[in-house]
């Protein structure tokens, strides 16, 4: 517990802190990479280099300094980032390393006015933040061993491949051992640790697009080409495509997450799920579990996309808009409508707006889960709110780095 003292001074310094966030990030990373480099492969080298991970701990520390007299306000991100450090395998060890290189960036950056007094107060912060983070996953990792029967990671083998666009490939896994998966929740992901031919790891996590009961797990890799010139492509996402092959091995942590389909609080509202681009994966488990579980409930997917040759999943989908009467399946084109309307489907162009979700819904209450890149998510999020749908209607994630507290 911080004293009086000590709290007051965390909020009295934060804004000098948050004036220089994303200095001293870049500070920390640097330092803790060349004092640490055994942490190195828990980070993505991409967001690295984009600055995404440097701007998600200077959003980190504001958000924390905000509410360090009431750290339960923040349970929920907590929960999100609890979730992303177990299927990483962050142990209690690995918040120390954090700790020091944070408290020495701090003192770089502030100067003068990072005085004895500023620095015992952020490491007394610091010091209970890293307490909550490893107490929620101390149960996080004795659940995942009870429900899936392993923490860590486990060897699994590439037992198939199949291409689902031009710039997504499934990967199906199963564990090397034989024993019978258990079957995940839809909408979670899993951790994937491979070494690389180049003498490397690397360490990503893929949302889970299977059914959930299957005697396998399935990521759909999308391949990710380098954001600007001078920034690294995906790493793992080439190797992906390129080089893992069938028979090949690689270690998986057990399904992790909170972003979960849960059961209908009111099952005549439908099941409104909007895909954009690769965030299809979490949405096409969830919709597999829907039509197996509530079949009678109306579901609806906007899959979003560009172009037809970058739709993921044609043929699955269509296959289940034609055997579930229940579902409907609606591709919204941003660039170009295809030159066929696929099986199944209904086509348009444009963005998803409201005219598109009157045409689909009407005036009906709907249950949204979405999924995508993080314009596509506040867009939705926007129109979703002229609509009058409430928060406890909406659920949704991003790939990326946490945008708040993402601090290891």
């Amino acid at each position: 517990m911080l004293t009086d003292q000590q709290t007051e001074t965390i909020k009295a310094t934060a804004p000098a802190l948050q004036a220089c966030g994303e200095e001293l990030a870049r500070d920390m990373y640097a330092r803790m990479f060349r004092n640490n480099p055994e942490v190195k492969p828990y980070f993505n080298p991409a967001h690295q280099q984009s600055g995404r991970q440097q701007r998600a701990l200077a959003s980190a520390v504001c958000a924390y300094a905000q509410y360090v007299d009431n750290p339960a306000a923040l349970s929920d991100v907590v929960e999100l980032i609890a979730n992303k450090h177990v299927s990483l395998g962050i142990l209690p060890e690995h918040y120390p390393i954090v700790g020091k290189n944070l408290l020495a960036s701090i003192e770089h950056v502030m100067g003068a006015a990072a005085t004895p007094q500023v620095l015992d107060a952020w490491a007394a912060a610091y010091a209970q933040l890293a307490d909550i983070f490893i107490k929620r996953e101390h149960s996080l990792y004795d659940a995942k061993q009870q429900r899936y029967g392993w923490t860590g990671f486990k060897p699994f083998v590439v037992t198939r491949r199949e291409p689902v666009s031009d710039n997504i490939v499934s990967l199906y896994l199963e564990p090397e051992d034989g024993q019978p998966l258990a079957a995940h929740k839809p909408g979670q992901y899993v951790a994937i640790h491979t070494s690389l031919p180049n003498g490397g790891t690397a360490l990503r996590n893929y949302s889970l697009s299977n059914a959930p009961g299957t005697p396998y797990y399935r990521i759909s890799v999308k391949r990710e080409e380098a954001a600007s010139a001078g920034a690294p492509a995906g790493v793992f996402s080439h190797y992906a495509h390129d080089e893992l092959a069938v028979g090949d091995r690689v270690r998986l942590s057990p399904p992790c997450g909170e972003f979960t389909l849960s059961p209908a609080t009111q099952p005549s509202h439908p099941l409104v799920l909007l895909a954009g681009g690769v965030g299809i994966t979490p949405l096409l488990s969830m919709l597999h579990a829907a039509l197996e579980e509530q079949p009678a409930r109306p579901v609806i997917l906007i899959q979003a996309v560009r172009e037809e040759r970058l739709r993921p999943f044609v043929e699955e989908l269509g296959a289940l808009a034609t055997t579930h009467p229940s579902f409907t399946l609606h591709v919204r084109y941003s660039d170009a409508a295809p030159r066929t309307t696929p099986d199944g489907a209904q086509v348009s162009q444009g963005v998803i707006d409201n005219t598109l979700l009157d045409e689909l819904l009407g005036d009906q209450a709907g249950e949204y889960y979405f999924c995508g890149p993080p314009a596509m998510l506040s867009h939705v999020c926007q129109v979703l709110d002229t609509r009058g749908v409430g928060a406890g209607d909406m659920h949704y994630e991003f790939f990326g780095p946490a945008d708040s507290l993402e601090a290891a």
